[in-house]
């Protein structure tokens, strides 16, 4: 007797939908370079057809830029090698890889994730990988190099689905962008800008850097919720059960070797701990800025991935002497090029997506766009509170076609902070709403600039997923994200609740 396949959900045909439609595309490092085209097509179109906008910020036109041009054309040809070694990513990606394939040639990070996997209840794993992924975000890029693939190995370890692993840590990393209990390089940079619109309105106007804590550390933990929940009750079970070929690590209890090793590793990351830590405590520590003895803006956050290589590769090689497993330098070397190895089809990917971002921001398209759909929304004369949901909603929209969180702001905030203003908000409550929009869209768009290393990822447990597999597995997090996050925001409106210190919600008269 057979029994009846189980009835799919909705939402779970839907997502398949999503996912074939998008794995039908061609392969991504394909679909990029017919974008990159594609804009060299529409530039020249929209410039012949006179497209313009004027910039809020410098009441200068923006026009938009041809590249099938003479001019446009130079750009090209004379820009594809620097287009290619200059994409911010690929630096971030080679230079963390060779430390962690130090630690992971050594067995290090096997030897952890097992004592990860004894040590947490699995109810609770999926709700550390979240957190985890959304405080990284406080460390700059290392989520996305080192948490990302580390959480699909800690979830096979676990005996569940690695894309599900993957998943969770995506959504926290970038899906909670800026959420965090810290504040990171992020934050003096939108409220730069936020000072900068607010004195259209009141020109001595100060916004202070932490003026968005109270909500962004209270988002911290309703984004791990929130994305626990999708990962448990989506994904999950859309995924199903795991039949790749990939290897889950031996779930066992270290041996004698082993923990001398982790007992070494251990003492160089304390080593290291204590380097930094003598650099940033004194209040002209070597490691602050020079100038301004700021942290934030310090070569310690600028050189945090080269603080990732050293450490990861301290830590690797004290493992490897204390547990045996290195016995030469030629053993560290192997693991740092093993590490490299499996980079190939992503460094074809970022090769034609960095194409495709210059050229985009070449032609000024994006930026057209969003001064156009910003303008739309502020004619729209809706009521305070659906404004503010409606500003979220632009703000995710706009997120899609352009990548950068500050370039879209310089954009927005000059319309948006003097239109609030006038109802009677803050311009920290606008940059709050702002960056909530800013965050949510990220899982799912291809302008990300780790998109196309989160398709590489995935492609390690998964041969045939393409961007589309990427879209249909992150849509749903994106989609509750949104919902969630707006709802907390429209609450922390209604309730009057305080949104960071020194900073109002509402304008005094």
């Amino acid at each position: 007797m057979t029994t009846a396949p189980a009835k799919r959900s909705g939402v779970d045909r839907f997502l398949a939908i999503i996912e074939r439609a998008g794995n039908a595309l061609p392969h991504p490092a394909t679909l990029f370079a017919i974008l990159a085209l594609l804009v060299m097509v529409l530039s020249a179109i929209a410039s012949a057809a006179g497209l313009t906008a004027l910039h809020p910020a410098t009441n200068e036109p923006v026009v938009p830029v041809n590249l099938l041009s003479a001019e446009g054309l130079h750009l090209v040809l004379t820009k594809t090698v620097t287009n290619f070694t200059g994409f911010a990513p690929l630096g971030t990606v080679l230079v963390a890889l060779l430390g962690i394939g130090i630690a992971e040639g050594s067995g290090l990070i096997g030897a952890v994730l097992r004592a990860v996997v004894l040590a947490s209840p699995k109810r609770l794993l999926t709700f550390v990988i979240v957190f985890a992924g959304v405080m990284s975000n406080a460390a700059s890029e290392v989520g996305y190099v080192l948490l990302v693939p580390l959480a699909a190995v800690i979830f096979l370890a676990a005996g569940r689905h690695p894309l599900a692993g993957l998943a969770a840590a995506f959504a926290g990393v970038s899906g909670g962008y800026s959420a965090n209990l810290l504040l990171g390089t992020i934050d003096p940079l939108l409220a730069g800008l936020s000072q900068e619109a607010a004195r259209i309105i009141r020109p001595d106007y100060l916004v202070n850097p932490a003026c968005n804590y109270y909500f962004m550390a209270a988002s911290t933990f309703v984004i791990a919720l929130l994305g626990t929940w999708v990962t448990e009750r989506i994904v999950i079970p859309r995924l199903g059960t795991y039949t790749g070929s990939e290897k889950a690590e031996e779930i066992r209890k270290a041996t004698k070797e082993e923990k001398r090793g982790m007992l070494y590793a251990g003492i160089a990351v304390l080593g290291v701990i204590a380097f930094v830590l003598a650099g940033l405590l004194p209040e002209q520590g070597f490691l602050r800025d020079p100038k301004t003895f700021e942290v934030l803006h310090s070569p310690f956050m600028s050189g945090i991935v080269t603080i990732i290589f050293i450490s990861s590769s301290l830590a690797g090689i004290a493992y490897g002497i204390g547990a045996g497993t290195f016995k030469s330098d030629n053993d560290v070397m192997k693991g740092m090029a093993k590490s490299m190895e499996t980079l190939g089809s992503y460094i074809v990917l970022v090769f034609f997506a960095a194409q495709f971002v210059a050229y985009f921001n070449w032609t000024n398209l994006g930026l057209i766009l969003a001064i156009k759909g910003a303008g739309a929304l502020k004619a729209a004369n809706l009521g305070p509170i659906p404004l503010l949901l409606a500003f979220v909603l632009i703000s995710a929209t706009i997120n899609l076609i352009m990548g950068s969180a500050s370039a879209k702001w310089a954009i927005m905030a000059p319309v948006f902070i003097p239109m609030f203003m006038l109802l009677g908000f803050s311009p920290e409550l606008t940059q709050m709403a702002y960056r909530v929009g800013d965050s949510v869209t990220n899982i799912i768009s291809p302008m990300m600039s780790y998109f196309a290393l989160i398709v590489a990822f995935i492609g390690r447990y998964d041969g045939k997923a393409g961007i589309g597999t990427v879209i249909s597995t992150m849509l749903p997090y994106s989609i509750v994200f949104l919902i969630g996050w707006s709802v907390m925001l429209i609450l922390w409106v209604v309730l009057e609740l305080p949104i960071g210190p020194g900073a109002s919600m509402f304008l005094q008269p």
